[in-house]
């Protein structure tokens, strides 16, 4: 799906939860009923694209408008957290549309809980991965001293009145010769990898997909509906 389609999905379902958050509280002041809101969790594949977030630098992109052109890809600047990210065909991305009051209203342990779930899953392919204290994402080569520290899986969220949007961006078979256009996330001493290059042999998106969705699903106590 195009980047931009799903950012207009993601915003009208966002619209529409919040609408509902509302009906809620006036159905409460008038002596109503509430309603349960909506989850979402969108699971999409785009066309090559750069993201940039709120607190990126436009720098961070080293194509012209022109350049971009010739690499297929398209730019966007987004109102997620974080810096400058790359999205491209075999790579995993997730946006949970989710109403935190339905869960827990903490975004630092929202943030944690992704990761996590990502965590899992690489660990179901023989993979050692985790968290660099004061970056977000998940990391394989991830521990003091590790001379090789590199990311497999960007985050990058936003939140109104406890209703996410954005997520995540998985690298399964990426081809990571994108990243070497960007300043990723804008961290220059460290590399960018996938569960293609890791393991040597790509890996079917959709057994990705079904082992990650399983994940998120115990970890955020949630039964899972297509």
């Amino acid at each position: 799906m195009p980047y931009a389609d799903a950012w207009a999905y993601q915003e009208q379902l966002l619209s529409d939860t919040l609408a509902h958050k509302t009906r809620n509280r006036q159905a409460l002041e008038s002596g109503g009923t509430p309603t349960d809101t909506p989850n979402y969790l969108l699971l999409v594949e785009h066309p090559h694209v750069y993201t940039l977030g709120k607190s990126g630098k436009p720098e961070h992109l080293l194509l012209s408008e022109e350049q971009l052109n010739a690499h297929g890809a398209t730019f966007h600047h987004i109102n997620r957290g974080g810096d400058i990210t790359y999205h491209g065909p075999g790579q995993l991305v997730g946006y949970p549309i989710f109403d935190l009051d339905n869960f827990f209203t903490d975004i630092h342990r929202y943030l944690r809980l992704l990761e996590e779930a990502v965590i899992l899953t690489l660990a179901e392919y023989g993979l050692r991965a985790g968290r660099i204290a004061g970056l977000t994402g998940v990391w394989l080569g991830f521990e003091e001293g590790d001379l090789n520290p590199r990311k497999i899986c960007a985050l990058g969220v936003k939140c109104s009145r406890w209703v996410t949007m954005h997520g995540f961006a998985l690298n399964v078979n990426t081809d990571l010769t994108y990243f070497g256009h960007i300043v990723p996330c804008g961290i220059t001493d460290k590399a960018v990898t996938s569960l293609q290059q890791e393991l040597g042999e790509a890996v079917p998106l959709v057994d990705v997909q079904n082992r990650l969705v399983l994940q998120l699903g115990r970890l955020f106590k949630a039964e899972l509906t297509e």
